[in-house]
């Protein structure tokens, strides 16, 4: 009998069909690895063979350029080197077909639809090589991009990176301040920009920012100008020692087929930037090598994407999750984009999308499938999902009831992979594979080739215990480094500073006996009332339960030489706060998670801040309520929201 926990396992003939088992059978025949169709000896392997392992991955993913097996060990954790000398170009692997069928597809929120085959795709791409390199952009050049998730994006993403120079995005959600703040500290020499984009039905200028951009980044020479999908170019702006060209002007360009060169294994891809609600944004450069491979490997392994598979992220090119999604492409799937407010005019807009677009894999965040659960819209007969078989959650953890929700009201045979890293390793620590069960509230395993543990604060590994998420040996996909970061002061401040060579991710996590993880919220952000820490997400997973609530923030307040619970909560419509409802809500929290989770006070607010990714940023409460400098709002998506939490009466006493 199925453990009750256990919400889906694979059949035997998924199992057989997968690439995971078809991975083992590529190790039999170049390693002798014994076949067992069991994860966790393939895990183990993985990690105590990092030569071989990562070696293979290159060999069964068809990796495209020349391999070295070849490891520099070093003692200083973030200087290991992998497969140290080869040679590859990241556009030539993401170039991986050439034909009429479909390698991607743009749908904004209002049903404005483009499709790119991949001739057209490598044809563009031509393009934009020879127009780049008509403006002299040279190798380690930086090109930033102020773009929505457009083909366009990703043309330039894969062009940039196909002559060696350096990409770096932001979403046009970021206002002109946390744009300036960004890409000044990396010097880019051409600036990608769309005149506008759409939220939610409002149309937003961007274009009107330019003259401030240029005025404070001065680095910048050249300006690529994008029309907004079947929309006329809105008026831009003409500043002296810029020059400027329209994207369709380079359309017109005859291509000549680009010989790729081959950079080396470690050479720089992207500039990627930590979300900044601590202080000023750090630039993390990420290697071409080591990205590729990791993201080959949680592709093909953890979620058996396929050739010919309809690949979903909703994600803006602000965020890790879009790098991640683009690279679906090396795996000869089609990538399908998403522009827009994933609700507008209709909740399950995106679900509709997945049937129409026969996505295979479906990715979202674990807040987007707590609306969905609460609008109460779904039923399994009204989508039929045929070509669904992975559904994807990140961003922050997934409730089980956000798991039973999938199972219940979305699709039944499906293999439900809630993944966990962070933009720090453009990747995940841990996440699914097809070999084990799905269990209610819990991510799978670690990826593998990633000796992920909990520590302690002693540094000692515990097991069935809250702590601190650490990977305890390196990894391909380490930042290269901190753009500006003399001496790598503030990488090791970052990753190395609480355990001595060891990666300490800043995550609040526990191992359970099955293997699976609970990741329980930032580190930063945990609370500590009678010095005893406790993870938010259980107070959250609480919470959702409540019809009456549409979501909720808990912080730690100072309070008598101690800490005390304070839970801020979004009333949804119809509703209000009330003795009885708080009494309801604390007796379900002591219930579920434990009497230290109940809060001392519950408060009505309007909204949260969140940054723009969409994740709620609970330190900076915390500091609004503490007297405390909120720094950096510009990383916000609400920064006005604060205003709401400054001189709360209910907290004076």
């Amino acid at each position: 009998m199925m453990n009750s926990k256990i919400l889906w396992k694979a059949k035997k003939f998924q199992k057989n069909k997968s690439n995971l088992f078809k991975y083992e059978k590529f190790l039999f025949s170049k390693y002798k690895f014994k076949i067992t169709q069991n994860y966790k000896n393939l895990l183990r392997w993985s990690i105590k063979n990092p030569k071989k392992f990562w070696s293979s991955v290159w060999d069964f993913t068809g990796v495209q350029g020349t391999k070295s097996d070849k490891i520099e060990k070093s003692k200083i954790f973030y200087k290991n080197k992998f497969l140290k000398n080869s040679k590859l170009n990241f556009a030539e692997n993401l170039l991986s077909k050439n034909d009429n069928s479909k390698a991607i597809t743009f749908i904004n929120e209002s049903g404005i639809k483009k499709n790119r085959t991949w001739k057209e795709l490598n044809r563009n791409v031509d393009k934009l090589i020879i127009f780049f390199k008509s403006i002299k952009l040279k190798e380690k050049d930086r090109v930033a991009a102020y773009l929505p998730n457009l083909i366009e994006t990703v043309e330039s993403f894969i062009a940039t990176s196909a002559i060696g120079s350096i990409w770096s995005s932001c979403s046009p959600d970021f206002g002109t301040r946390g744009v300036i703040e960004r890409f000044s500290q990396i010097k880019p020499k051409v600036l990608i920009i769309c005149d506008r984009y759409f939220y939610n039905g409002k149309e937003i200028n961007v274009i009107e920012r330019l003259p401030l951009i240029l005025d404070k980044i001065k680095s910048i020479k050249h300006i690529i100008i994008i029309n907004y999908p079947k929309k006329p170019l809105l008026k831009s702006y003409k500043l002296k020692k810029v020059k400027y060209t329209r994207w369709n002007s380079i359309m017109k360009i005859k291509p000549i087929r680009f010989k790729f060169k081959k950079f080396d294994f470690e050479h720089e891809l992207a500039i990627l930037y930590s979300s900044g609600t601590t202080g000023r944004p750090k630039c993390i450069c990420h290697r071409s090598g080591g990205v590729l491979l990791q993201h080959l490997k949680e592709h093909q392994l953890h979620n058996e994407i396929k050739e010919n598979d309809n690949i979903f992220y909703f994600t803006t090119c602000g965020w890790m999750m879009w790098n991640w999604l683009v690279s679906a492409l090396a795996s000869k799937a089609s990538i399908v984009l998403f522009e827009g407010f994933p609700m507008f005019k209709r909740d399950d807009l995106l679900i509709k999308i997945a049937d129409e677009e026969k996505i295979t894999l479906f990715g979202v965040s674990a807040k987007y499938i707590d609306a969905l659960n609460k609008s109460n819209i779904l039923n399994k007969k009204k989508y039929k999902l045929k070509n669904l078989r992975t559904i994807c959650s990140t961003g922050s953890p997934l409730s089980k009831d956000g798991f039973k929700f999938i199972y219940n009201k979305v699709k039944s045979n499906l293999h439900l992979a809630s993944i966990s890293g962070g933009t720090d390793i453009v990747s995940c620590f841990v996440l699914g594979n097809i070999y084990e069960p799905v269990i209610a509230g819990q991510i799978q395993n670690k990826g593998l080739g990633m000796d992920v543990d909990i520590f302690n604060d002693n540094g000692k590994s515990i097991n069935n215990k809250k702590g601190e998420l650490v990977c305890k040996n390196a990894f391909p996909s380490m930042p290269l480094k901190f753009w500006n970061d003399k001496k790598n002061l503030k990488f090791k401040e970052a990753y190395f500073n609480k355990f001595k060579n060891i990666w300490h991710h800043g995550d609040y996590a526990e191992i359970k006996k099955s293997g699976g993880f609970i990741i329980y919220g930032r580190s930063d952000t945990t609370l500590n009332p009678g010095g005893v820490r406790l993870g938010t997400s259980e107070i959250y997973s609480e919470v959702e339960k409540f019809k009456e609530i549409k979501e909720s923030l808990a912080i730690g307040q100072s309070w008598d030489n101690d800490i005390r619970i304070i839970l801020f909560v979004i009333m949804n419509r119809k509703y209000q706060i009330n003795n009885e409802l708080i009494k309801r809500l604390k007796k379900q929290i002591r219930t579920n998670a434990s009497p230290r989770h109940v809060p001392s006070k519950i408060i009505t607010v309007n909204d949260i801040p969140r940054t723009k990714n969409g994740k709620i940023v609970e330190l900076a409460v915390k500091n609004i309520i503490e007297g405390n400098e909120v720094k950096n709002k510009e990383a916000l998506a609400n920064p006005e929201t604060l205003n709401e939490f400054k001189n709360i009466n209910e907290l004076k006493y």
